[in-house]
């Protein structure tokens, strides 16, 4: 009588249950992801669970993206003229520390007209 090989009996794979995760454990692993500094297939690993699992939950348990809720929050004409006036006087800043780092850059890279470099005794 032949018995048979193990590679000639089909392989069944077990029927595996769902597992439903509550809001808690969603919301700490969210958190612990985001605020470890870790990727999120290491704190998947680390929790038995796909990282795209992490990446699905995001959004629910994650904080807001910056610049509000919801792709932007709604910002009045004062607010953005305010914002506006603002950024104008920080580009003419960065503009006047731009051409004072041009300026000198011209000094620095002069040839010295003397051969004692601009040494007197």
């Amino acid at each position: 009588m032949k018995s048979k090989t193990p590679m000639s009996e089909p392989v069944i794979q077990p029927k595996t249950t769902r597992r439903k995760f509550d809001k808690a454990f969603k919301q700490r692993a969210v958190e612990l992801w985001l605020n470890s500094g870790r990727t999120a297939t290491d704190v998947a690993a680390e929790l038995g669970i796909h990282a795209q699992r992490l990446t699905a939950w995001r959004p629910q348990f994650g904080p807001p993206p910056p610049g509000g809720e919801g792709g932007g929050a709604k910002r009045t004409a004062e607010q953005l003229e305010t914002e506006n006036t603002m950024l104008r006087r920080d580009n003419d800043y960065l503009r006047q520390q731009r051409d004072i780092l041009k300026k000198t850059l011209g000094i620095l890279s002069e040839t010295p007209t003397s051969a004692t470099n601009g040494l007197t005794r």
